[in-house]
C-alpha cells in the first residue's frame, strides 16, 4: 500500500453522524471480487440527491472527509474501507469511528483521525473553502489559518501507514529474520524433521 505521510488538500465538509457500512457501500457491491470501481458505489444512496456534496465539482478529489461520530458502525465490511479509498480518500475525520472500520481503514492505508467535536466543527467550517494539512508525523492537523490540531495514533499503526506496510509488508519486512529463525528450527537441539515432526526424545 502506499505510505501515508503528510496529505493536503481540500476536505470534503460531509459531518453526518451514525453513518454505517451499508451507507458507505451499499450490498449489492459485495459481489465484486476486485477493489477497484468502488468508489463508483461509496455513498450511492446519498448521491441519488443531484446537490450532494460528494459530487460537487468544488470537492473533487479530495483526498480528506470530515466525518460525524460513530463512522463506519454497523456490519464489518472491508469493502467500506475499499470503496473510500477508491474514492482517493485517504484520511477520514470523526469525533469517533466503529473500531471495526477503523481497523479495515488501517489495514488499507487510510488515516483515521479522531478529534473533539468542537475541533470538527471548526474543520467544517473551513473546509467549506479552504484546504487543510494532516501531518502524520508530526501528528497535527492545520488549517491556513494557523489552527493546529494534535491528535493521537498508535504508534504500530503510524509506522506502518507511514511506511506503507500492510500485514504481507510486515511478513516479508521479517524475511530475514524468519528464515535465521527456521534455519536454527532445524539444527537445534531438538529440532524438527524436515517434514515438520518433533524428533523422538
Amino acid at each position: 500500500m502506499e505510505p501515508v505521510s503528510t496529505i493536503e488538500g481540500r476536505a470534503i465538509p460531509f459531518g453526518a453522524k451514525n453513518i454505517d457500512t451499508d451507507v458507505i457501500i451499499s450490498a449489492e457491491w459485495l459481489k465484486t471480487i476486485t477493489r477497484e470501481g468502488l468508489g463508483a458505489g461509496a455513498f450511492e444512496s446519498l448521491r441519488q440527491d443531484p446537490n450532494n456534496i460528494f459530487d460537487s465539482e468544488e470537492f473533487a478529489g479530495s483526498p480528506i472527509l470530515i466525518a460525524g461520530d460513530n463512522f463506519g458502525c454497523g456490519s464489518s465490511r472491508e469493502h467500506a474501507a475499499w470503496a473510500v479509498l477508491d474514492m482517493g480518500i485517504k484520511v477520514v475525520i470523526a469525533p469517533s469511528f466503529s473500531d471495526i472500520f477503523s481497523s479495515n481503514a488501517f489495514k488499507n492505508g487510510i488515516l483515521t483521525v479522531v478529534l473533539p467535536q468542537d475541533v470538527i466543527d471548526r474543520l467544517m467550517e473551513v473546509a467549506a473553502d479552504q484546504p487543510l494539512t494532516v501531518d502524520l508525523d508530526n501528528q497535527v492537523v492545520t488549517t491556513p489559518f494557523q489552527d493546529r490540531f494534535e491528535f493521537e495514533i498508535d504508534p504500530f499503526r503510524k509506522h506502518c501507514l507511514m511506511e506503507g506496510l500492510d500485514e504481507v509488508g510486515l511478513t516479508m519486512a521479517r524475511d530475514a529474520a524468519i528464515k535465521t529463525y527456521e534455519s536454527a528450527r532445524k539444527a537445534g537441539p531438538i529440532g524438527f524433521l524436515e517434514t515438520g515432526t518433533e524428533r523422538a526424545a
